[in-house]
């Protein structure tokens, strides 16, 4: 383990202040100048400059930046009717598109933030889109329809699908142009995108039927394949062979996914030889504003990170220094190396995408999993929210009380229990 002094690169990078030997720490880090002010954010989704309080700093949200909505035949099947078998008909059709509901790069949609996202999708588009995990290929293909005119029918289930990218808003001071400081929603690291789409509508069309551009009703009508020899007979009833744009396409489509790491699941450099760190000579304790409790690492391999009061027996597991910290659009990233134990915070693996996962503390190595985003109030206030790299999730605890975990949580915990104070001992 690798110590610098306490004038570092880090203290270089951020705003100098002169305050006591204690405070003096947490200004090398940039956390000290005169305390916030910011307006509370309203009841709405929140905007990339929109106002935000300290108690959001352990708080994120999504928002949405691009959308497109376009019409998808998830079942199609060609039937043909002649004279004297018009009436009510079921027609079992194949499957030629599976949508699956999907936030980031998880299929499944089980944290606040992923229905969070789909929600402010619904707001966006104005339609009412599937806010949870299913898939078309859940849906009958059977369709049944009254028919009482001959002709090449396209039996169809199809549906309106809704795709797009969002971002992630986080809570952080920003520096106004007169020089003061501010709370902000920035738009933090990570992005991804998402794909839902509306409840499935069916019918059965035919070739000489008008129908409006762009609908559902048009898109099955073009899998008709109108122009072709098969379509203009009149001696068959029945099903019609498929043509090429009738067959199944592309199982589980969705969008690329966008440039950058998601914030849902990023790249994991994966778990190497303990890592040499460079880290801060000070050491600090995270803990619970205006109370005893802070971050206590543990001391069993098993366990994880808990609230604990500090004292002369606390054996430096209450103890924290910032590692490897680099800065970027004013975020602090850095690795969270505990004095007493000697291991670095992590989410474990296999848990990453769980919501309420314990964090815990492994061996250091080079690893997303073991890296850390801090979001700081202005300058003057030692508060700070803080994201796992890897999962994205915010940092927070279901209770106050000794003993409890802190966890992860997908949005953050809105009552205020996201964010900390990270104090220079």
């Amino acid at each position: 383990m690798r110590s610098t002094g306490p004038v570092s690169r880090i203290g270089r990078s951020l705003a100098a202040v002169t305050a006591t030997a204690a405070a003096g720490a947490v200004a090398a880090l940039g956390l000290a100048a005169s305390p916030a002010g910011a307006a509370p954010t309203g009841t709405t989704a929140p905007r990339p400059g929109d106002t935000c309080t300290a108690a959001d700093l352990g708080t994120r949200h999504p928002y949405i930046k691009t959308t497109e909505v376009s019409p998808a035949i998830t079942h199609f099947k060609g039937w043909y009717v002649t004279e004297g078998t018009t009436g009510e008909q079921t027609v079992s059709t194949d499957t030629t598109t599976v949508i699956a509901v999907s936030v980031g790069l998880n299929d499944t949609i089980e944290t606040s933030f992923a229905v969070e996202a789909l929600s402010n999708v619904k707001a966006t588009v104005g339609l009412d889109v599937k806010l949870e995990y299913t898939s078309t290929s859940k849906e009958s293909n059977s369709v049944t329809w009254n028919l009482t005119q001959p002709g090449y029918y396209g039996f169809y289930k199809g549906t309106k699908k809704v795709t797009g990218t969002y971002g992630s808003l986080n809570c952080n001071r920003t520096q106004q142009d007169d020089g003061s400081w501010a709370l902000e929603w920035t738009e933090g690291p990570g992005s991804g995108s998402f794909t839902t789409f509306t409840t499935l509508e069916e019918g059965a069309v035919r070739c000489q039927d008008s129908v409006p551009a762009d609908s559902i009703m048009a898109k099955a009508q073009a899998l008709l394949d109108c122009g072709s020899a098969a379509a203009k007979t009149d001696d068959r009833a029945g099903a019609a062979a498929p043509t090429a744009q009738q067959k199944p396409g592309r199982l589980g489509q969705r969008p690329a996914p966008t440039s950058g790491a998601s914030a849902e699941q990023p790249r994991s450099t994966g778990h190497s030889a303990r890592a040499a760190l460079d880290c801060s000579a000070e050491a600090y304790k995270i803990a619970v504003p205006g109370k005893p409790l802070s971050w206590g690492a543990p001391l069993l391999a098993d366990d994880g990170v808990r609230l604990r009061p500090s004292s002369i027996f606390s054996a430096h597991l209450d103890n924290w220094r910032l590692c490897n910290v680099t800065e970027q659009n004013g975020v602090l990233e850095a690795s969270l190396w505990n004095w007493g134990n000697g291991g670095c915070a992590t989410v474990a693996e296999e848990n990453a995408a769980t919501d309420r996962a314990v964090l815990r503390t492994v061996p250091c190595a080079e690893d997303d999993l073991q890296r850390f985003y801090i979001y700081r109030d202005v300058p003057g206030s030692p508060k700070i929210g803080v994201q796992n790299k890897y999962t994205g999730s915010m940092m927070g605890y279901d209770r106050y009380a000794d003993g409890e975990f802190i966890r992860q949580y997908s949005s953050g915990r809105q009552d205020g229990s996201g964010t900390f104070d990270l104090i220079g001992v």
